[in-house]
C-alpha cells in the first residue's frame, strides 16, 4: 500500500458512558489496521453538531454503538490506502461522508445504520481508517476547519433546498431559516447564491447584523415577536414562503405552518428546542394548509459532490461560517458545553494536530 508516514498510535475520544459529557474519555490507542478497501486519514479538523451532543447524552434516536468514537464531521489528508483502493491516493485532501453507505438515491434502514460517529466510529481522533466510498474530495480552496463543516450541516442544507424535484429551490422564491446554527447559516448562503429571498430568525439582537451581512433580506427576533411566522408571511406579500428550514422544536412548527405558502415545503431537520409540546400540531395540518412536511437526514455522496462543485464555483459567497471560538481536540468537553449553551454562531470547530 502507498503511504506517507504513519504513527503507531492514535489519540481519540470514546463515549464510554452516557453521563452528559462526563462519559467522554480521551486516550491513546494502537493505530487501527487498514483494510484492503480502506483509506487511512490524518484528521486535521472536525466540527460539532447537535447530534454529537445527544450521542454523548445517550439521547440520539438513530442508534449508538457502545464505546463509539464520536464526531460526525471530519476533514484531513490521506496517509495510506489499501490495495483495492482506486478513489484516493496519499496526499489527497478529503472530507468524511455522514451516512457512509449513502452513495445516491433514497435512504433505507441499512444505510441509516452507517452513521459516522454514532454507529460507525467518527472523527474525534488524530487518525481514522475509512472505507474509500465513505470519503469525498475536499474543496480545493478551503482550510481543513472550513471543510469539516460540510458533511453534516452543509449537506443537510443542500439536500433541504435542492434534494427533491418537486421542491428544489428556484431564483425568486422565499425561504425561512430558523436560528443561527450551522444548517440554517448554510441554507441562507445557498439560497442567496441561488437568487432566493431569505427571512432569518434569531432570539439574539447581537446576531441580527451578522445575519444581514450574510445576505438575509429580513431578520425576525422570535423573543420580541411570538407570531414571527405570520410576520414572515406578510413580508412575502401574503403568499407565504416556499421553504421553511425547521430546525427547532414542536412549538416553532406552529409558526412554520403560519409562514409556509400553500404547496410549500417544511423541511424538518432537528429538534434543538425540544421534541414535544402539549399543543403540538397534528398531521391533519398538512391537509388543512396543504404543505409538504419532509424529514431530512443529511444527504448522499452524489449530493455532496454537487454541493462541493457549487462551493468551488462561488468561493467567497459560499465560504463556510465558523464560530470565532475554535477548540483543540483535548478540549472536547469544553467545546460540547459551549455548543450546548447556544452562544455559538454557525459551526463550532475542533482543530486536530
Amino acid at each position: 500500500m502507498g503511504s506517507i508516514s504513519t504513527p503507531k498510535t492514535v489519540k481519540q475520544w470514546n463515549v464510554v458512558e452516557y453521563n452528559n459529557f462526563e462519559g467522554l474519555k480521551f486516550s491513546e490507542q494502537p493505530l487501527p489496521e487498514v483494510g484492503d478497501s480502506q483509506v487511512l486519514v490524518k484528521l486535521e479538523a472536525a466540527s460539532l453538531n447537535y447530534r454529537d451532543l445527544l450521542i454523548a447524552k445517550g439521547e440520539y434516536s438513530f442508534g449508538i454503538a457502545p464505546n463509539v468514537i464520536p464526531g460526525s464531521d471530519g476533514a484531513g489528508t490521506v496517509v495510506s490506502v489499501g490495495k483495492h483502493v482506486t478513489r484516493f491516493q496519499p496526499g489527497d485532501k478529503v472530507v468524511t461522508l455522514f451516512n457512509q453507505a449513502h452513495f445516491g438515491g433514497d435512504l433505507n434502514p441499512k444505510i441509516v445504520a452507517t452513521g459516522t460517529g454514532g454507529i460507525l466510529d467518527g472523527t474525534l481522533r488524530t487518525y481514522g481508517a475509512f472505507n474509500e466510498n465513505a470519503l469525498v474530495r475536499s474543496p480545493s480552496h478551503l482550510t481543513p476547519i472550513e471543510a469539516a463543516t460540510l458533511p453534516c450541516a452543509g449537506l443537510t442544507a443542500w439536500n433541504t433546498l435542492f434534494g427533491t424535484v418537486d421542491h428544489a429551490l428556484k431564483a425568486g422564491q422565499w425561504i425561512l431559516v430558523q436560528g443561527t446554527g450551522g444548517v440554517s447559516i448554510f441554507a441562507l448562503q445557498f439560497a442567496k447564491a441561488a437568487g432566493a429571498k431569505v427571512i432569518a430568525t434569531t432570539g439574539s439582537p447581537e446576531k441580527v447584523e451578522r445575519l444581514k451581512k450574510l445576505g438575509a433580506d429580513y431578520v425576525l427576533n422570535y423573543n420580541e415577536d411570538p407570531n414571527w411566522g405570520e410576520t414572515a408571511k406578510k413580508l412575502t406579500g401574503g403568499r407565504g414562503v416556499d421553504h421553511v428550514v425547521q430546525v427547532a422544536g414542536a412549538k416553532e412548527m406552529e409558526q412554520s405552518i403560519a409562514a409556509v405558502k400553500m404547496s410549500g415545503a417544511i423541511d424538518i431537520i432537528g429538534f434543538v428546542a425540544g421534541r414535544t409540546h402539549e399543543d403540538e400540531p397534528t398531521f391533519i395540518r398538512c391537509l388543512a394548509n396543504l404543505f409538504t412536511a419532509r424529514g431530512v437526514l443529511v444527504g448522499s455522496r452524489v449530493q455532496m459532490e454537487e454541493m462541493i462543485e457549487a462551493i468551488e464555483a462561488h468561493p467567497e459567497a459560499l465560504r463556510p461560517v465558523v464560530d470565532e471560538k475554535v477548540f483543540k481536540l483535548e478540549q472536547l468537553k469544553e467545546a460540547f458545553e459551549y455548543q450546548w449553551s447556544g452562544k455559538h454562531f454557525s459551526k463550532v470547530a475542533i482543530e486536530i494536530n
